[in-house]
Formats: C-alpha cells, sequence, structure tokens
C-alpha cells in the first residue's frame, strides 16, 4: 500500500509541476514565404505573371497571339516584403474561397498562389469572397513597386 500510495504522489507531484516551454524546440511560427499572382486568358491570349520573395521580385507579361513577351526582375529590401506581406491575413487564408474560371468565355483569370513556411495556398478568382480586400491590397503594394511600363 505505501509503494502504491508513493507512486500515486509522485504522479500527482510531475503532473502538477510547472512545465516550462522551450521557444526553441516549438514549431516555427507560420509566415510567408512568396506570393504569386497570375492573370492569364483573353481571345489573345494575355498573361501577366508576378513573384515576389523576400529579397527579389519577377515580372512577366505578353500575348501569345502576337507573341510579345516582357520581363523585369529586381532585388527588393527587406522593408518592402515587410509591406507586400503585411496585406495578408495568415490565419484567414483557409477560408478564402475561389470561384469559377472564366477563361471559357474569353475572360481573364486571376490567380494567387500564397506559400508558406507550412503550407500553399491557391485561388482563383476570389473576387466575390469577403477576404478579397487582402488581394486588392496586395496589388496596390505591387503597383508602388512595379514600374510604369509594366502596370
Amino acid at each position: 500500500m505505501k509503494i502504491f500510495v508513493s507512486m500515486f504522489l509522485l504522479l500527482i507531484f510531475f503532473s502538477c509541476s510547472d512545465k516550462t516551454v522551450d521557444k526553441s524546440s516549438d514549431a516555427e511560427t507560420e509566415h510567408i514565404t512568396s506570393i504569386s499572382l497570375a492573370e492569364i486568358g483573353g481571345q489573345l491570349g494575355h498573361y501577366k505573371v508576378i513573384k515576389a520573395t523576400k529579397d527579389s521580385i519577377h515580372f512577366e507579361t505578353g500575348t501569345t497571339s502576337t507573341k510579345k513577351h516582357n520581363e523585369w526582375h529586381s532585388a527588393i529590401k527587406p522593408e518592402t516584403w515587410k509591406s507586400l506581406v503585411s496585406s495578408f491575413k495568415i490565419k484567414k487564408l483557409d477560408s478564402i474561397k475561389s470561384s469559377p474560371s472564366i477563361q471559357p468565355i474569353d475572360g481573364i483569370d486571376e490567380s494567387f498562389q500564397i506559400k508558406t513556411n507550412k503550407k500553399s495556398h491557391v485561388y482563383v478568382n476570389a473576387y466575390s469572397d469577403i477576404n478579397y480586400k487582402q488581394f486588392a491590397d496586395f496589388k496596390l503594394q505591387l503597383n508602388r513597386i512595379l514600374p510604369k511600363e509594366y502596370q
């Protein structure tokens, strides 16, 4: 009986002791690693693709019917990256809904791909989602970075 009581008391002691949380062993907090925006479609085969990472931005645009193609690359500062990702609320990304493609009726689809260190999110024509403002704000931030001839 003494052994049983001793074991019981030890279990209570260990279960009630303060547990210190080791921050270094916790999973890294989720953060955005890259953001891509693509606008593709239309009668002439228009495309515009932008990919931003923490240290660079890559932009391509063109029309397949005329075989016109332009590219632009640039390094970006850490402040610029912070400004770009500040548009997005990571916790709301899972709730955003896409809409059907409008390319079959000669429309232009807008798609976003947002990659975090834990997951990848893809959205097509999310205009009608209540959280679309995040994407609109991101596009405004992009217009501040891109040269005027590519806007």
